[in-house]
């Protein structure tokens, strides 16, 4: 413990109740917490003696907070924050169709993905979020943006068989991934890429099956939407004569480094195919609640060993990025769809949303819990207030009865983007002046006086 005695911590925090999300799911009142070098040195309570007389360059006071790791957005598309309530209350289909795709075809442009993706992480580092995965055309914007503002980042480049705002020419499609994959994979260590095949019923079964070679080949994820709503099992079985997962199985690109979205429905069957497999799934369920698209089985599928982490979707079919309230409706909507109070306690969604979301990424021995030797991804959540007091059970509180606003301080790799509500690495202002102008022109476009 010398070693420790001895070190200057870069940031100590002291006070509160640290949450470690650890193995053992220990929970340490008056906690401290060690940061050097991005890393967690030590994380202890205030009793251990090795806690007295530390050194530190700077020092957080956590009283009457909660100390936790930093929230995992599984899946999301950061620029349609762009698109925020331009179609609401429209069934999947006529939203996505007829609404998303062609306004996606005429403003996705690299300006409106970077200045969009700036603001969603404006919106995110407010909420208590510190990771998330990201797939959208351009997506070189996205990841610059994240590596400038601080967040870490699982950023996918996307594929469909339709004309895209990225090259539609699937040569030249998969020479641009080539390249993304290049760039980004050794850039940084906040920096993940990933591949995104939009679903089985946009992408070709060449498409499916060359990008997950690519992947494989580079080793990285791949990602899927996949069942979000009912019709896509009949679409699937009418053009390929077999169900969406059947489909996905025969082609062989089902494999522990496959993520499926949504999965609103999947059998039984589907979920012991993902269990023998491997597959992960990213859960949104705000998104498919106010699209009526359905309900993921999740508690059959972590029943089944399934790794499933917690996403929000975009911000046009969501309405925000905050992962409270994500929390909040994923415990709820099981609770009522099986009448049963006891699914998906508290402690459980929380997981999802930080352990498990670390683990369906691939980031579980780097992120997702406080424990020493992993990265210094923290969140410190202020719970003195009305609507956080009494405090009995902090999961439940945090799943229940906190919301994004309630983060006051963020970490990242060691690095704060927020202190006191403040952000410290990127001008909100800014990126909601740069949006607005965006807004402006999508109504002129779709209203001309």
């Amino acid at each position: 413990m010398q070693h420790i005695a001895d070190q200057t911590f870069d940031i100590l925090i002291e006070g509160g109740t640290a949450l470690t999300l650890s193995q053992n799911r220990e929970i340490i009142e008056d906690a401290v917490i060690g940061i050097a070098g991005g890393w967690i040195g030590f994380i202890s309570d205030k009793n251990d003696p090795v806690c007295r007389g530390l050194k530190a360059k700077e020092r957080i006071q956590a009283d009457r907070c909660l100390v936790m790791p930093g929230l995992i957005n599984t899946h999301t598309h950061l620029p349609m924050v762009c698109f925020r309530g331009m179609a609401d209350d429209l069934p999947l289909m006529d939203w996505l169709t007829k609404h998303i795709f062609p306004a996606e075809a005429k403003y996705a442009t690299k300006q409106m993905v970077h200045d969009g993706a700036l603001l969603a992480m404006a919106e995110m580092i407010l909420s208590g979020t510190t990771t998330f995965c990201d797939g959208y055309f351009f997506e070189n914007q996205v990841a610059q943006a994240a590596l400038d503002c601080g967040l870490r980042a699982v950023v996918c480049q996307g594929f469909a068989d339709f004309a895209t705002p990225d090259p539609s020419d699937f040569k030249k499609m998969m020479a641009a991934a080539s390249r993304f994959v290049a760039r980004w994979q050794s850039h940084s260590p906040l920096i993940t890429p990933a591949f995104f095949c939009h679903s089985p019923y946009t992408c070709s079964p060449e498409t499916l099956v060359n990008v997950k070679e690519a992947a494989r080949e580079a080793g990285i994820l791949y990602l899927i939407h996949l069942l979000e709503n009912s019709d896509e099992s009949g679409m699937i079985e009418k053009k390929y004569g077999k169900t969406p997962v059947a489909h996905l199985l025969d082609l062989g690109v089902l494999d522990e480094t496959t993520v499926a979205v949504h999965c609103n429905w999947l059998t039984d069957g589907d979920i012991d195919v993902f269990a023998d497999l491997g597959v992960g799934v990213s859960h949104n369920p705000r998104s498919s609640m106010k699209l009526a698209a359905g309900i993921a089985p999740v508690p059959r599928m972590i029943d089944k060993g399934l790794e499933v982490g917690l996403g929000t979707d975009g911000a046009a079919s969501n309405n925000n990025l905050d992962m409270f309230t994500e929390m909040d409706s994923c415990a709820k909507i099981h609770k009522v769809a099986a009448l049963n109070p006891a699914v998906m306690d508290a402690r459980s969604v929380v997981q999802t949303a930080t352990i498990g979301g670390a683990r369906l990424l691939g980031l579980g021995k780097v992120v997702g819990s406080l424990e020493a030797g992993k990265q210094a991804d923290i969140i410190i959540v202020d719970m003195d207030q009305p609507h956080l007091t009494p405090l009995y059970r902090p999961y439940s509180q945090l799943v229940y009865a906190a919301r994004g606003a309630d983060v006051k301080t963020s970490i990242v790799a060691g690095r704060l983007l927020l202190r006191d509500r403040k952000l410290l690495t990127l001008d909100v202002d800014a990126a909601i002046t740069r949006v607005r102008e965006i807004a402006r022109a999508i109504s002129s476009d779709r209203n001309p006086s």
